[in-house]
């Protein structure tokens, strides 16, 4: 297992046992039922039931997961016991939240809305069903898979097809962008629900995201499709990173439209929160300001950094054309006096165009060769890399992790001892993020890059 799964994206192991029934779902009898005749659709808006309908042992429930059905089984078990979202709720009420309300000048964090957004399941009342209790779940099973009263029991009965759920419901997280959507709904915000600067100078922490590491850290609670995709790993890596730069460029574009600006949480946070050296120790005077004046902090691009190797992979022409459109919004945001409407411009045009590589990228079968020159092109591309700063670093390192688990699950590679220790070596330049070091991280970059056949 690598650092990555171990270190940055750490894993809670905490027992919470439920006892709730699984709700029309009574001992596994509609398992073995055929499915109704008529379509269980209704013109009624589906609403939320709540965790405790998907908890039975004969739903998903169960501790050991199994082989022979469509589904582990053990999904709720999976949740509950190992992934954070299941923890969102009670993190509200600790010492760093409240001292964050505090702040923020709210009465307590785990009754504001702007916090609920994202650490709960918190539809509005009218979407509740009456099994729905509280918030204390956390961010459960039907934020991520949607409002399951007109599906819950149809979609256990023999016969019932994933596309019906779909129709009664159910959010396809099967699609890699609307997946990348959904989690990027929080771990980037959308209109309703966001991050910025007055939340991070209260204590909140930055987002990051990348949706292949995010998954396998979770843990998975799902069968990925292997046998039929085997280079999956890396299609959603890039699909991920497609999705996460429109989404992007598109909150920029809001952004800049609003009441408050610069925001200044689109910047690079450490080109200001550093430490602090003698100026010959100093790499950022050594390198230089390419491309703004010094002392105006710069745009962040980590959102871009890697994947511009991904679109340089499936199509140079569209590589060059996102390069030169970004550059131009780079220079544009890196100007403390940025006109807006040129900023709103170059910010949605260069969304459009993700969107475009983003769809064609979900449908792409990557393979042996194509993931091999992503870790080439991407460890090659060190020094531009390590120079945007420690969130594009840290991108580059789940990224390249990503590639290689994708690569040895399905290639031979005769040094992979080396080439994971070089890995692990990027994580640790990361390990104090205000004293990064763009010169070391390059240097590792490079002795990763060497290794690869």
């Amino acid at each position: 297992m690598s650092l990555v799964r171990t270190s940055y994206i750490s894993l809670l192991a905490v027992w919470a046992e439920s006892a709730v029934a699984c709700l029309l779902m009574g001992g596994g009898t509609l398992l073995a039922a055929e499915a109704p005749q008529s379509s269980a659709l209704t013109s009624e808006a589906s609403k939320f039931t709540g965790p405790g309908s998907c908890s039975s042992t004969s739903c998903h429930g169960g501790v050991q997961p199994r082989a022979e059905t469509s589904v582990r089984q053990n999904e709720y078990s999976l949740w509950v016991v190992r992934d954070k979202h299941a923890h969102a709720f009670a993190v509200l009420s600790n010492p760093v939240g409240t001292r964050m309300a505090r702040i923020l000048g709210l009465p307590r964090a785990d009754t504001a809305e702007k916090c609920l957004a994202c650490h709960a399941l918190n539809p509005p009342p009218d979407q509740r069903a009456k099994t729905f209790s509280d918030l204390t779940d956390g961010v459960s099973c039907e934020a991520c898979h949607g409002p399951a009263s007109n599906w819950l029991g149809p979609h256990t009965t023999r016969g019932w097809a994933y596309e019906k759920s779909l129709q009664a419901g159910m959010y396809n997280t099967r699609d890699l962008i609307k997946r990348s959507e959904k989690c990027l709904s929080c771990h980037l915000g959308n209109e309703e629900k966001f991050v910025d600067h007055e939340m991070i100078a209260a204590g909140h922490p930055d987002l990051y995201f990348e949706l292949d590491s995010f998954s396998a850290a979770m843990p998975r609670h799902w069968k990925e499709p292997l046998d039929k995709d085997p280079w999956l790993g890396v299609r959603t890596l890039g699909t991920g990173q497609a999705v996460q730069l429109r989404e992007h460029l598109r909150r920029v574009a809001r952004r800049a439209q609003g009441s408050i600006w610069p925001e200044f949480s689109e910047l690079q946070c450490f080109a200001c929160h550093h430490d602090l050296t003698a100026a010959k120790d100093s790499w950022r005077q050594e390198r230089g300001y390419p491309g703004r004046r010094p002392g105006d902090p710069p745009f962040n691009m980590s959102r871009y950094s890697i994947f511009r190797q991904v679109v340089y992979e499936v199509d140079r022409q569209e590589g060059g054309q996102l390069d030169s459109q970004l550059n131009k919004l780079f220079g544009l945001m890196s100007e403390l006096s940025a006109d807006r409407k040129q900023v709103v411009a170059a910010a949605e045009s260069s969304a459009e165009l993700a969107d475009r590589l983003a769809r064609r990228i979900a449908s792409l079968q990557f393979d042996q060769g194509m993931t091999m020159r992503l870790l080439k092109s991407i460890s090659g591309d060190a020094d531009y890399i390590a120079g945007q700063g420690e969130r594009s670093a840290e991108q580059a390192a789940m990224a390249l992790d990503s590639l290689f688990i994708a690569y040895i699950q399905s290639a031979k590679m005769g040094n992979e001892q080396q080439v994971r220790a070089a890995i692990n070596s990027l994580f640790q330049e990361l390990s104090n993020p205000s004293a990064y070091n763009a010169y070391t991280f390059a240097r590792e970059v490079h002795k990763l890059n060497a290794l690869l056949p």
